[in-house]
């Protein structure tokens, strides 16, 4: 086991780095822009950040990445990335190459939810699921510590699959729900109604009027009825889904990270909705919002550096 590892955190945007000495804990050194077009602008970008804040360390210190997309354990290639540098390589496998260094990739909603089981609010729990939501609908697994990578790195994806509902019933009426196209080609998605996003479009689609997601659970709380019909509809759209995931894993632990994880109101609400419809009777909180809801890339890369997933 390394005593240091180097962690990244790579989205469409920017590129965050840190060197982490333990597990779970990461010294954050910077950040520059994602040279998203150009593979050899990114390899020069991570090695002027192991020579800035590496040089004291061995040549072996392994690299762990924390990146948008998903990163197939069978090939290492990226589906669904915003990175074109990335289309048709092997992350980890490349990167090792042209650094001459072990390295290791994961999505970032996956090392979210190792951030969460090994250092964060899921703690000693043998079966952890990480829910994201943010701008879209994401997840992760563990199990006794590891992470469950599933066939071309597809696991816990909770946001994608037709399920959600056409209606919902409040206070004896009933509204309709609209099905959208996603953007991975079906219809239907949670992922286009489950998150920060998601909560907007029902808000216009029931109300039509534009308001951002923190200005609806704002309301939601002060007693707009607007804004409570929507959360209503949200509470119960996205609490099928994730109850449904409850009864196949059976977690003890569910953290929440993205955007409307801050919103703690909410995700108690949400809580309680799940624990309605599952089968087992969790007399406790299940659902919970996340310790590392900034920084969960970079601390989950710090558990997968010296684990391996």
């Amino acid at each position: 086991m390394s005593s240091a590892v180097f962690c990244a955190d790579i989205g469409g945007s920017f590129i965050k780095f840190g060197v982490s000495h333990t597990s779970g804990e990461v010294e954050e050194c910077g950040k520059v822009p994602t040279p998203v077009s150009s593979w050899d602008d990114f390899v020069t970008a991570m090695q002027n950040f192991i020579t800035q804040f590496g040089g004291n360390l061995p040549a072996s210190t392994p690299l762990a990445i924390s990146t948008a997309g998903l990163v197939s354990p069978q090939t290492g290639e990226l589906l669904a990335t915003n990175i074109p540098a990335f289309t048709g390589r092997s992350l980890a496998k490349d990167l090792s190459a042209a650094l001459n260094r072990p390295v290791t990739a994961a999505n970032d909603a996956d090392c979210f939810a190792l951030a969460e089981a090994h250092a964060g609010n899921a703690q000693n729990h043998a079966v952890v699921v990480a829910i994201i939501l943010g701008t879209g609908v994401g997840g992760g697994v563990v199990i006794n510590g590891h992470l469950v990578r599933g066939h071309g790195g597809v696991t816990g994806e909770w946001g994608h699959g037709a399920i959600t509902r056409t209606e919902v019933m409040i206070d004896g009426e009933t509204y309709a729900v609209p099905r959208l196209k996603c953007g991975c080609g079906q219809t239907g998605c949670l992922d286009m109604l489950g998150a920060a996003r998601g909560l907007e479009r029902l808000h216009k689609h029931f109300h039509q009027q534009d308001k951002t997601s923190l200005e609806i659970v704002s309301g939601w709380q002060t007693g707009n009825a607007d804004c409570g019909l929507t959360v209503n509809a949200w509470l119960q759209i996205v609490s099928e889904p994730l109850a449904l995931l409850v009864n196949i894993l059976g977690p003890s632990r569910i953290v929440a990270g993205g955007g409307l994880a801050s919103a703690t109101a909410l995700i108690a609400a949400l809580d309680q909705a799940v624990r309605k419809g599952v089968l087992h009777n969790y007399a406790e909180t299940l659902l919970v919002p996340g310790k590392f809801l900034t920084a969960g890339g970079l601390v989950g890369a710090s558990v997968m550096g010296r684990i391996g997933s």
